[in-house]
């Protein structure tokens, strides 16, 4: 099993469930709802704060919710294609 390659998937997937906790932070948070282990590991990667808690949602750092956007664009967008 690559682990590398299922973490940067359920990093970009979690990049579909972002929201800003409120107008007044900078926070963005994400909906958990992904395999705990790749949610530790995205954790201990600094990509996301702690997701063991009883909030349904998790904060991405910074550098988590950059990274996050690159690679939902690189797995998931299709380049425009002229015809």
């Amino acid at each position: 099993m690559n682990q590398k390659r299922i973490d940067d998937t359920v990093l970009a997937l979690l990049y579909l469930g972002r929201h800003e906790i409120s107008r007044m932070s900078d926070e963005v948070r994400t909906w958990k709802t992904f395999d705990w282990d790749a949610m530790n590991r995205l954790y201990e990667k600094g990509l996301i704060a702690d997701p063991v808690n009883k909030n349904k949602a998790v904060a991405f750092t910074d550098e988590g919710l950059k990274q996050s956007e690159r690679l939902f664009r690189e797995l998931f967008e299709t380049p425009d294609i002229d015809e």
